[in-house]
């Protein structure tokens, strides 16, 4: 063997990171994004030494997970620092509580600050879109863990990842249209790469909201696992019909139930305590695996697939940049501020019909139309 010790070398492993813990909080100081490593679990239970998941944890759970802007920084900051670090097998997105994975961007923030000031949200939609970017680009396969709803840009950020796994208490759809939005986050690129494109129109504009166990059968997600325990027997969610039968031509398995079943099951629900043990099982069998592949060629593999996604992404996430930003002095405003002070009026949509009216009419957009359409204070 040649001797090639006289050449000098350093062995001293560099840090690659470009963000600081300032970009972190801790579970107790809510809203913020936790970062966490947790050790790779074998099939037996016993921990790894020296090799990790990466959790990234949206902390806003008062409000849904709903991300602000500070925490869009810490989401590109948790998928930067887990790219680089090279004891990191792969990246957990997830959140704080049982009620919701991530209900989108803060609609207080928008609707009080970024309405009426289209420059501010173009600037915050570039931060947006590096977090989407920053989930697309890591140098780890990342997993979508659901813990509860997934809804308009949380379902969009969810997309850009490259499995999910689901609690089957999640509720999956997009809120934009009926809320003064439109889901270009993301969901317009991605949902006719996920589904067929009558499913992808329907679910992109209807803001109807599907069950994990129907999200799993038409191919938006990978597993569903219950979180519901009674005694020592796990109960998947009573809510969703879960009998393959055909009902006027449609399979209608992963459907809710209506009536007085839905009622029964919701009620039973809502007392129900949960138990993620078995979501986070199917989260260790999958870092398992990913464990025993070689590393540079799974993230071969994985960037090969997340290129069409990240495609269609790329060619439309600029100029939906300019028009979300644009967006923000109309329909928007109205949207978004009905939304914000659904405490104040009781509602939390505009009058719709007397809005069309209005603008069949040919009405200013003014304050005039807008004291028209937006909900009044409850006396």
């Amino acid at each position: 063997m040649a001797d090639l010790s006289w050449m000098p070398r350093d062995n001293e492993l560099k840090n690659h990171d470009l963000w600081g813990d300032e970009h972190f909080g801790s579970f107790d100081s809510p809203p913020n994004v936790v970062y966490e490593k947790r050790p790779i679990v074998d099939p037996k239970g016993n921990e790894i030494d020296g090799l990790y998941t990466a959790w990234v944890h949206l902390n806003n759970p008062r409000q849904y997970n709903s991300y602000t802007t500070e925490m869009v920084k810490g989401v590109i900051a948790g998928m930067s620092r887990a790219s680089m670090d090279n004891t990191v097998v792969m990246v957990v997105f997830t959140a704080v509580g049982d009620k919701a994975f991530c209900t989108g961007g803060n609609v207080k923030e928008y609707s009080e600050y970024y309405s009426m000031r289209p420059p501010e949200y173009a600037a915050y939609m570039d931060l947006f879109n590096a977090m989407v970017d920053s989930i697309l680009m890591c140098k780890k396969p990342v997993i979508c863990r659901v813990n509860g709803m997934r809804v308009a840009g949380g379902q969009e950020i969810g997309m850009a990842c490259d499995l999910t796994v689901s609690s089957d208490l999640a509720i999956f759809g997009q809120a934009g249209p009926r809320h003064g939005s439109a889901p270009d986050g993301g969901s317009s690129d991605f949902l006719p790469w996920f589904l067929g494109i009558e499913d992808a129109m329907w679910n992109c504009v209807s803001c109807e909201m599907w069950s994990a166990y129907k999200m799993k059968r038409i191919g938006l997600i990978s597993k569903v696992a219950p979180v519901i325990k009674d005694g020592d027997d796990w109960v998947r969610n009573p809510q969703i019909i879960l009998d393959k039968y055909v009902d006027d031509g449609e399979i209608v398995y992963g459907e809710f139930r209506s009536g007085e079943e839905f009622k029964k099951a919701r009620a039973f629900v809502k007392e129900a305590k949960t138990d993620f043990t078995r979501l986070d099982g199917e989260v260790n069998k999958i870092g398992w695996t990913f464990t025993n592949l070689f590393p540079g060629c799974l993230m071969k593999s994985i960037d090969s697939v997340r290129l069409k996604k990240k495609f269609f992404w790329d060619q439309m996430k600029v100029p939906n940049r300019h028009w979300l930003a644009a967006n923000m002095t109309g329909e928007a405003f109205l949207g978004f501020g009905a939304f914000n002070t659904k405490k104040i009026t009781g509602r939390d949509v505009i009058d719709f019909v007397e809005f069309r009216k209005q603008l069949a009419a040919g009405a200013e957009w003014n304050e005039e139309l807008y004291a028209k359409v937006l909900g009044k204070p409850k006396e």
